[in-house]
């Protein structure tokens, strides 16, 4: 399968090529951005968003997060919190063109959303924070993008707050993203004293009159104390992009003068291609920046004409298979989310890489072999939807009525099918077990947790074969309380839930061998089948591997499915705490059937038992998750955090120093973080802060292991 890597924006991919185009398009292909916004939680993604939405007109009054008025957090949990839990897309429209935004979480917990975002994006805006830089987080979703070949922009965000430092946070970019950053504008002013900003292009101070909230900008001259900096910054800029840039190289060493055009196209080029971010800056909150930041999402940002064809495999053959962007090529799109929505029910965020999706159209689901009907799509605002006949290709949008679409299905044409790479989603690291009040409320119960389940690829629902209980799973403590605090006020489910539980998994550490047959009479027929599996450890992260090379004498192949089915539903439950097995990889080497006996039911249960006997033969041992963690303290408390690192069994992996503030790296088993930021505040009096995600699994100490099993 080819895989999204080879998906490289590259700049004019698609000159000397007649684009066909529908006539009653709303925007043309050229005037399309589909972009996302990324960072660390508390950058001021959704700040910056309202701005936008503000100056482009699209909203008449600016929402703010503090106030829990902000227009893309939209959901009850969000607007208490401050935070952004869901990814919500919207539309405006900056000189003439069409800008399609998704503002995505920076909180880890809800990672699944901006992967999933920038799976169908085609450019994206880090958000850093002037004073804290490249956090942990921010290192999380810029990798993302990279690994998607989603071209950028950097924004340098909150510069008018004390210890805000514009030149540190490029150097950090440049450090720690491995990012080929150049700086297009700089700060006028600092900290409190910032007025607005100084575009190095045209060589002019921008201003933002405060009295119309920022929507008046102000051109002047670079005051001449800042004069010399500048001129150095702008032919720092020129250099970098000379040596990026052929065209651009000619004009600099003939010793013409560089041009304010021909440097914007340097860099348009430079970003298509991977190899220029220009970074800008401001205040979101101070409404300082943000005109400059759209012109730049014009200027910069590919439009659906700029990227390669997105390319997938024919659904049969798996032959690779290629999408070129245009209205009259057949259809390929993309359901990248799922929404349960109040007003219209089931809601499929998709993107249209190729052709036409019109309401009432029949589409082909190559994962279901099924043909199914649009009933409507709409154009995305938060939680607003506007009606409207067709999505074209190139935009984003919503479609009600497909029954049996998940996340990451294909909708294409059926005489021409295709089938896009899938969306990978992480493990969940946190279980709780939940229950419903009352026997009349479990099918209530039962039905949300699906409906979430669906929305949200990183939840679970499983059963304790022991207990009966109902386990959730999810990426965290705050994402396991917000799928309870969803169950009760948005689905109305009484139920209680227990305390969050590590979700730990099962592993193999050795080699080993199992056989069983089965032979039963079963309603006056006789059952038979023999199965031999040998199983041995993967690399971790490898995931499972299931081969049978038994031969078609030992087990025929109307069999294999069967077999295949048993040894599957044999690692769901593991053999020491019935935990999920993980990188184990599993071959099937030989077996018996009987010409009349054999059935697939005891060929399934022979392969599940030959299964358990070789995992208890191979030395099974118990994984815990291993989060990553950064704590930002001052230096006067370093000996006491790390002294408490330390009593977590965790691992310090580096110390940052900046000015009176001390970064800490380390890795931390989940299952000492619980209740981690009551003790950092109280180690910090209250001036720490900290942020994790998962890193990987590794084995529990044999002590500990024993202490968990016997619980």
């Amino acid at each position: 399968m080819v895989t999204l890597s080879e998906r490289k924006p590259m700049a004019d991919t698609r000159r000397g090529e007649a684009l066909r185009e529908a006539a009653e398009r709303g925007s043309p292909l050229a005037r399309i951005r589909n972009v996302g916004i990324i960072a660390h939680i508390d950058a001021g993604k959704t700040t910056a968003t309202e701005r936008m939405l503000y100056y482009t007109g699209r909203v008449y009054k600016m929402g703010e997060v503090h106030d829990g008025t902000a227009t893309m957090d939209w959901m009850v949990q969000e607007q208490e919190r401050g935070i952004t839990i869901t990814s919500a897309a919207t539309t405006c429209f900056w000189r003439e063109h069409q800008i399609n935004i998704i503002d995505t979480p920076g909180h880890v917990d809800f990672t699944v959303e901006v992967e999933r975002a920038l799976r169908v994006l085609d450019g994206a805006i880090g958000i850093f924070c002037g004073v804290a830089g490249v956090q942990s987080q921010s290192e999380t979703v810029w990798h993302q993008a990279q690994k998607y070949g989603v071209p950028c922009l950097a924004f340098v965000n909150k510069l008018d707050r004390r210890g805000a430092d514009f030149d540190r946070v490029v150097t950090e970019m440049r450090e720690r993203l491995a990012a080929p950053v150049v700086a297009v504008q700089r700060p006028w002013g600092r900290e409190e004293e910032l007025r607005g900003v100084i575009d190095l292009i045209e060589m002019r101070a921008l201003g933002f009159d405060e009295e119309s909230l920022g929507a008046r900008v102000t051109l002047g001259e670079i005051p001449s104390e800042m004069l010399e900096e500048c001129r150095t910054a702008r032919r720092e800029m020129i250099e970098f992009l000379a040596e990026r840039d052929e065209a651009l190289m000619e004009t600099y060493l003939s010793g013409q003068e560089v041009s304010a055009d021909a440097i914007r196209a340097a860099l348009r080029r430079g970003t298509l291609a991977g190899e220029a971010v220009p970074v800008l800056c401001g205040a979101a909150l101070k409404n300082k920046g943000i005109q400059p930041l759209l012109d730049a999402v014009v200027d910069y940002l590919p439009s659906p004409a700029d990227v390669p064809a997105i390319r997938g495999y024919h659904p049969k053959t798996e032959e690779p298979v290629e999408r070129r962007v245009g209205d009259f090529e057949p259809l390929a799109a993309l359901a990248f989310k799922l929404a349960i929505d109040s007003y219209v029910g089931r809601l499929a965020f998709v993107r249209v890489y190729s052709g036409l999706l019109k309401k009432g159209q029949n589409v082909y689901n190559p994962r279901t072999r099924k043909r199914e009907r649009v009933g409507r799509i709409v154009r995305l605002h938060a939680n607003h939807r506007e009606e409207v006949e067709s999505l074209y290709s190139g935009e984003i949008g919503g479609v009600v009525g497909l029954k049996q679409v998940t996340t990451g299905d294909t909708l294409c044409a059926e005489n021409q099918p295709v089938n896009l790479e899938r969306i990978r989603f992480p493990e969940p690291v946190m279980a709780m077990a939940i229950e419903p009040r009352s026997r009349a409320d479990r099918e209530t119960m039962m039905e949300a947790l699906k409906a979430l389940a669906e929305e949200d690829p990183t939840f679970r629902i499983a059963t304790d074969q022991e207990t009966g209980q109902t386990i959730i799973r999810g990426m965290g403590e705050l994402h396991l309380e917000i799928i309870k605090d969803r169950l009760l006020r948005e689905f109305d489910v009484k139920a209680k839930a227990g305390e969050p539980m590590v979700a730990y998994r099962e592993t193999v550490t050795r080699s080993g061998r199992g056989e069983f047959i089965f032979e039963r009479e079963i309603g006056n027929r006789g059952h038979f089948a023999r199965v031999v599996v040998e199983v041995s450890p993967r690399t971790r992260g490898e995931g499972n591997q299931v081969e049978i090379t038994a031969g078609q004498e030992q087990i025929p192949g109307e069999y294999h499915p069967a077999v295949e089915s048993g040894i599957r539903d044999g690692l769901v439950t593991g053999v020491l705490g019935n935990y999920p097995m993980v990188d184990v990889g599993v071959e099937v080497t030989d077996g018996s059937f009987h010409p009349v006996d054999s059935s697939e039911v005891a060929f399934r249960s022979a392969a599940s038992m030959a299964l358990r006997q070789a995992l208890q033969d191979a030395q099974p041992r118990l994984l815990e998750p291993i989060m990553e963690l950064e704590i930002v303290t001052p230096e006067e408390f370093l000996g006491d955090v790390l002294g408490d690192i330390n009593g977590r069994r965790g691992r310090v992996k580096g110390i940052t120093s900046r000015d009176t503030i001390q970064i800490i790296t380390a890795e931390v088993p989940l299952a000492e973080l619980f209740g981690y930021a009551t003790s950092l505040r109280s180690l910090t009096k209250g001036r720490g802060s900290h942020s994790m995600e998962p890193k990987t699994f590794a084995e529990v100490p044999s002590m500990l292991e024993a202490q968990i099993l016997n619980r």
